[in-house]
């Protein structure tokens, strides 16, 4: 493997390196000039080279979250790293480095053509979740067992694939088994993968494969299964009714109280908990705020749905309105330029004026119209917050009023209890720690609000839970959608100067010529 600028000296990847490699790969015109002026947004850019720098650390890239495509090769990188932020990325290359180890490509999800061409790697590993690649080049590297290949066969679009120049391509079968092991495979080392040698490749392999297919689909079943059960959970989650559609909160109520297992030898509370309001009443009830949550979250994300398509819809007829009157304008400056060598200057500068006055007005429309969106969001998320607090109020309130029923009940039967056993008039056996609790009114008393209060507890606390997690997503969303209202707002504010200062520069230049 020929390794060049080993004799240079190496770089890592900085601010400085960044800058100017944004600003020679990007537009030269006016909008060069004007993003100079504002200062380069990398989360912007979609393409970046990197490449011939002997760069031996990759760093400082987290802000290019955009980024679709970079080139890093030919360089003197050791170590894939710093790549995390670049969750956009469609093609990277990293050909012609050093690379030994493959890793920190998790959160490239999206990665579809990888280059790791000319390096030192040798075991295909840690690439799981790049489950969109197509294109996967390895050529000329270290890898030398033949079992490893069978790693890529969880890459179910992967079409291309080298690996000339690796050691494991001068064993025997090396093309029969990669074509058998990969069956999709279209291109092996440059060349397609003919039909008589996916038929060989079949014949020769074909009770492995078969095996193996067997297998892959049990996992891929098992996979499935448990990608349902989470995409469930979420959902549930995302509607604050997780666990509610069945008995886990009545089962929490008990979990941790310690005087309930006493409590349930007294005579008649096995009864009681089987007729439990928690085991009909509450459970029904969780099962109905279950499905009501669910129902409320299909609401909210129509409602959210409906709201962001008439923001759209006003953002593009902001677009048209200011199009049709950026258009008017550029046909009244061209007017003006034209007449410029016959018109007096005072006519000029009047022209002039009020084309400012129409971009001030242009500015204004655009504002008041962003102005109505964000009072339409703050009148959405209100309405959003009352109703799911109404609905989380009462399911909290009836299940206080459930838990003071069967509280009423227990103290009872602990109360009668009690007079049985200071009569000597109690027939069932009890355990020596439950009848402790009987030697006076006050302790059994005690045991049964130290059970009711723990059962309090847990609902205080499910409140609490619900309370917060919606009350932070009202929060991050309100503050998501202003963010990116101001971010907005600023950006066209900004263009709007621009398009007036290159106006207005161009208008000067001109005036200055026919007075010179």
């Amino acid at each position: 493997m020929n390794r060049i600028y080993k004799t240079m000296e190496p770089s890592v990847v900085d601010e400085q390196m960044l800058q100017k490699a944004v600003e020679e790969q990007g537009p030269q015109d006016q909008a060069g000039r004007i993003a100079k002026e504002e200062g380069i947004q990398y989360h912007e850019v979609i393409q970046l080279r990197l490449d011939y720098r002997n760069i031996l650390k990759i760093d400082h890239l987290w802000e290019f979250t955009s980024l679709t495509k970079l080139q890093l090769h030919n360089n003197l990188i050791e170590k894939i790293q710093g790549l995390e932020k670049l969750i956009n990325l469609e093609w990277l290359d990293l050909s012609f480095n050093n690379i030994q180890v493959i890793e920190g490509l998790d959160t490239l999800v999206k990665l579809q053509d990888l280059s790791l061409y000319n390096n030192y790697i040798s075991v295909i590993e840690n690439m799981d979740p790049l489950k969109n690649l197509q294109i996967f080049s390895l050529g000329n590297n270290l890898i030398s067992q033949l079992d490893n290949v069978i790693y890529l066969r969880k890459f179910k679009n992967l079409r291309t694939l080298n690996l000339a120049g690796n050691p494991v391509c001068k064993e025997e079968n090396y093309t029969i088994f990669v074509a058998a092991y990969i069956s999709d495979l279209v291109y092996l080392d440059f060349r397609p993968l003919d039909e008589q040698t996916r038929q060989k490749a079949f014949t020769q392999y074909q009770y492995a494969i078969e095996e193996m297919r067997h297998n892959d689909l049990q996992e891929q079943r098992a996979t499935e299964a448990q990608k349902n059960n989470e995409e469930e959970l979420q959902l549930h989650k995302d509607a604050f009714v997780e666990h509610l559609n069945g008995s886990h909160l009545f089962d929490s109520m008990y979990a941790d109280d310690a005087e309930a297992a006493k409590l349930a030898y007294l005579p008649g509370v096995a009864t009681l908990l089987e007729s439990y309001p928690c085991l009909t009443q509450l459970v029904a009830l969780c099962v109905q705020i279950f499905e009501v949550g669910l129902t409320q979250h299909t609401c909210r994300q129509n409602e959210m749905d409906a709201f962001f398509t008439g923001f759209q819809d006003a953002v593009a007829d902001n677009q048209q309105r200011g199009a049709e009157i950026a258009a008017d304008f550029e046909r009244s400056r061209r007017q003006v330029m034209a007449g410029m060598q016959q018109a007096a200057n005072n006519r000029l500068e009047a022209r002039i004026s009020n084309y400012r006055d129409e971009i001030t007005q242009l500015c204004h429309t655009l504002m008041t119209l962003e102005l109505q969106l964000v009072g339409q969001l703050e009148d959405i998320t209100k309405d959003f917050e009352r109703n799911i607090s109404d609905m989380v109020g009462g399911f909290i309130e009836y299940c206080r009023d459930l838990e003071n029923h069967h509280h009423e009940k227990l103290l009872e039967i602990a109360v009668a209890t009690l007079e049985k056993v200071a009569k000597n008039e109690l027939e069932e056996d009890l355990p020596d720690d439950v009848r402790l609790l009987f030697v006076d009114k006050d302790t059994a008393v005690s045991a049964v609000s130290a059970s009711h209060d723990t059962h309090l507890l847990k609902i205080d606390n499910r409140e609490d839970e619900l309370m917060t997690r919606i009350n932070s997503w009202m929060t991050a969303l309100i503050k998501s959608i202003h963010d990116e209202e101001i971010k907005r707002n600023r950006k066209r504010i900004s263009e709007i100067h621009n398009y007036v200062d290159y106006v207005r520069e161009q208008l000067e230049e001109l005036h200055l010529q026919e007075h010179q």
